[in-house]
């Protein structure tokens, strides 16, 4: 690895950081049950290019960081971010090799996953449930964003020598 694939990480950073930024942001009642989880998208992009620097330590970090700036339970979403980066990084390099369209199969899978560790962890702390049918239509949003989620990053990757 050559000094200016090192110098140039604080990208991976910078893109979590908008990604946190882009989860927080507030929605309409309306569009809310369909916004995509850009955080999610983001961690498992970086979890399957670069399995050795991104891994369950940083998705636990971000989790808490997204945990402190969403005022929700601490350490809920750092727990779900968790296994998410887990799951992605225990067969890394068979859903690198599979086809977008498979790809995508898997990030809606991910994606319903995250929604049910977190929908689990409010049944446990709150003792309440608020099921609604809509909860997993922003997994399919979400996979229907990895393509170009997938191209951007890579494009990004490529364009800034970071290996």
């Amino acid at each position: 690895m050559n000094n200016r694939a090192a110098h140039n990480r604080w990208i991976i950073w910078l893109l979590l950081l908008v990604g946190i930024l882009l989860q927080i942001m507030p929605w309409s009642s309306t569009i809310y049950m369909i916004k995509p989880n850009w955080l999610l998208l983001i961690l498992v992009y970086w979890t399957l290019a670069l399995p050795n620097c991104i891994g369950i330590a940083m998705a636990f970090f971000i989790g808490i960081v997204l945990d402190l700036f969403s005022g929700t339970v601490l350490g809920g979403h750092a727990f779900a971010l968790s296994i998410i980066a887990y799951l992605s990084l225990f067969k890394f390099q068979l859903i690198r090799n599979l086809a977008i369209w498979q790809q995508l199969l898997i990030i809606i899978l991910l994606s319903i996953c995250y929604d049910l560790l977190l929908f689990f962890i409010e049944i446990l702390i709150n003792h309440s449930i608020t099921m609604i049918p809509m909860l997993f239509l922003s997994s399919i949003v979400n996979g229907i964003l990895w393509p170009w989620v997938f191209l951007l990053m890579r494009q990004i990757r490529r364009h800034f020598w970071i290996y």
